[in-house]
């Protein structure tokens, strides 16, 4: 009996396309495998990667008119069902390639938000979907409608919004506002989230760093989180902050973030806002490197960048350079900013106490260390000692509470504890 095949079983055929205008084949290769590595997690095989040299992209095709024959011959060659572009194109590169290609035809841009629809869980990861999706389709109206009805379902197709992808750009106006107002909602509940962390003085540490560094699986191996650890780019996408505890008994705080990626779409920098916010308002950052990667110093280049643009670029910095257990790894490889950093191995624990040693350093390190005595009938200071502090030493002695911590200069002086 011949098999029936459902629209998620079908495999997409694609072909990679890209254009080196700045003379470095290397880095566009480099960003062509990526790309090859994104259209594996959405679903796809990849059939063909191209690149052509030019002085300039083609307004009209973004590669020009002799490479798209080229491209059309391959498509008609290999049964390729889709062509993905590298950058971003505009609406009328997309609109002109796929009525050239007669394929579907969508880029980088586009990829990257069809992996975050399929791997958004929470109704705030949703909505920022959403948001980026809608706010892309209004800049692309021309060239996305046609080129996705022609498309009917598979990669750039899914996620909210895609049972209407031809509407007009007053209805995605209205759309968006509607989002916008749902996301200021989210963006106040975090500030209210991070307010309650604030009173309680447990120091929040935002985990960083380019997909698939491993970022999920140290926040896993450090808390105990049932966390998502999978070997895909975008694996985790809705944020998880759970409790570490050091051995001193200091309660921290610890959230894993969205990875960062070249060419991450502005978009989504836009849609997810609040949840990147969390690592401008974290006290310390772990910036988590793939240290087996072969691009690992453009990658730490990218983080960077990225956290430029948040503001968030003078936040104190731990670089963990992961997956030493890896055969090959170069140790002696440095921040390219020179911030303080350890060698770790997420999955085998190595160096994990290490780092746990450089973040009690560097939350502590502008804070006032005090030895002082707490009579029993002043319990109500040791209580806010305790919660907005980090004792290292508590001891029940006759005429009160011994302690030893680390505390701000501003509650020190409250309650007079030099």
């Amino acid at each position: 009996m011949e098999k029936t095949f459902t629209i998620e079983e079908i495999v997409e055929r694609v072909i990679l396309f890209a254009a080196n205008v700045d003379g470095d084949e290397d880095a566009v290769f480099d960003s062509l495998d990526e790309l090859e590595e994104l259209a594996t997690t959405a679903g796809a095989i990849t059939i063909q990667k191209v690149l052509q040299n030019r002085h300039k992209l083609d307004p009209a095709t973004y590669i020009g008119k002799g490479k798209v024959q080229e491209l059309k011959e391959d498509i008609m060659k290999h049964d390729i069902t889709t062509a993905i572009c590298d950058d971003e194109l505009s609406p009328v590169q997309m609109k002109n390639l796929q009525k050239e290609l007669g394929i579907k035809v969508i880029d980088r841009t586009i990829l990257i938000l069809d992996i975050f629809a399929k791997h958004a869980r929470t109704s705030e990861g949703i909505l920022q979907v959403e948001l980026a999706q809608q706010q892309y389709r209004l800049s692309h109206l021309i060239g996305f409608g046609e080129n996705m009805s022609r498309a009917g379902a598979g990669i750039g197709t899914r996620g909210p919004g895609e049972k209407k992808l031809e509407t007009d750009r007053r209805i995605i106006r209205k759309r968006i506002d509607i989002l916008r107002a749902e996301m200021m909602k989210v963006k106040q509940n975090r500030q209210l989230l991070r307010d309650n962390r604030k009173k309680q003085g447990k120091p929040l540490i935002a985990i960083v760093g380019y997909t698939n560094s491993g970022k999920s699986t140290l926040l896993y191996k450090l808390t105990h989180a049932d966390v998502l650890e999978e070997n895909k780019l975008f694996a985790t996408l809705d944020p998880t902050t759970r409790k570490l505890e050091l051995a001193e008994g200091t309660e921290l705080l610890l959230t894993d973030t969205v990875g960062f990626i070249r060419k991450l779409p502005h978009h989504l920098i836009q849609a997810f806002q609040s949840t990147l916010e969390e690592a401008v308002f974290a006290d310390l950052l772990i910036h988590v490197v793939d240290a087996s990667s072969p691009q690992v110093m453009a990658q730490m280049a990218v983080v960077y960048e990225t956290l430029t643009t948040l503001g968030a670029k003078d936040k104190t910095i731990i670089t963990a350079f992961n997956k030493i257990d890896k055969e090959g790894v170069d140790l002696t490889i440095k921040d390219i900013h020179d911030n303080p950093s350890v060698y770790i191995s997420a999955v085998t624990g190595e160096g994990l106490d290490t780092l746990l040693e450089k973040i009690d350093q560097e939350i502590n390190q502008d804070k006032i260390f005090i030895m002082t005595t707490i009579p029993y009938d002043k319990g109500s200071v040791l209580q806010i000692i305790r919660e907005q502090g980090q004792i290292k030493l508590e001891r029940y002695d006759e005429d009160g509470t011994y302690i030893e911590a680390y505390l701000d200069e501003a509650l020190v002086n409250k309650f007079q504890l030099r």
